[in-house]
């Protein structure tokens, strides 16, 4: 079985480009994670696109070459609700098909946390693997404190103790108002009791969503932001992977991303 718990650093599919070109991608560059985001788009990727025998071919050739998938479920898919809740259990089957660690799905603030909580414990009793847990991921909406009191009443379900964490979206963090342009801001306002498990890397402005790879935003100028993070994560004891959530032009600055995000984690 290949290990899940260290850092590892990868890429996503893209819904402007077919799944296979990142991918291969990935595995051309020695990439050891690989995000698949049900998000079709234009040419983009959903479960449905892929055959049982090319699920098979993904998983070998994912423990052939060391990749830790992980899948994101829709980015709309409400757990709350009766269709929300159906794309996040054929997420939870692709994951099982093809050996993924984590199937991400988002918050969804609006929500009561005991409704939110309670929506969760159907989708954890349908992961088979114990090695598979779910991350739920802030969006720009969702404030640290509400990040807290979900994982607060997580707590109080035994069958959900280690299997469920964070995913920690850098990039949404920074756009969240409370913590507008400061993300460092908005996990120092996480508790200890909430696990970052998994984390979506991406910059931007303050000004929109625009999924800039690091170190091509404030970070080209200073890298301060990243390290005082990757601090930050180390102190909690995070070892998972980070999704590089973008399909650059050309898609080489993923590796050079890849490469110096790498360097400033063994260097802090």
């Amino acid at each position: 079985m290949m290990s899940q718990a260290r850092f590892r650093i990868g890429n996503q599919t893209n819904c402007n480009v077919p799944a296979h070109l990142p991918f291969q991608f990935a595995v051309d560059n020695g990439f050891d994670a690989f995000e698949w985001f049900s998000d079709p788009g234009r040419v983009g990727w959903h479960e449905d696109t892929m055959s049982t025998a090319q699920r098979a071919e993904c998983r070998a050739v994912a423990r052939k070459h060391d990749i830790l998938f992980s899948v994101h479920a829709p980015w709309a898919a409400d757990p709350t609700t009766t269709a929300g809740a159906a794309s996040i259990l054929q997420s939870i089957r692709f994951a099982g098909e093809v050996g993924a660690g984590v199937v991400n799905l988002h918050i969804f603030p609006q929500h009561d946390v005991k409704v939110y909580v309670e929506a969760l414990m159907p989708l954890i009793r349908a992961i088979d693997n114990p090695d598979t847990r779910l991350s739920i991921e802030n969006t720009r909406q969702t404030s640290p404190e509400d990040a807290n009191a979900i994982f607060a009443e997580i707590s109080a379900k035994p069958e959900a103790a280690g299997r469920v964490g964070m995913c920690l979206d850098m990039g949404h963090a920074n756009l969240f108002e409370g913590t507008h342009n400061d993300y460092l801001s908005y996990v120092d306002r996480l508790g200890d009791h909430v696990p970052i498990i998994h984390w979506h890397a991406h910059e931007n402005w303050g000004d929109r969503d625009s999924h800039l790879p690091l170190f091509t935003g404030a970070a080209a100028q200073d890298d301060a932001g990243v390290r005082a993070l990757v601090q930050r994560l180390k102190r909690r004891g995070f070892a998972g992977s980070v999704v590089m959530e973008q399909w650059p032009e050309p898609p080489e600055i993923l590796v050079q991303t890849r490469r110096r995000l790498l360097q400033i984690w063994n260097e802090e």
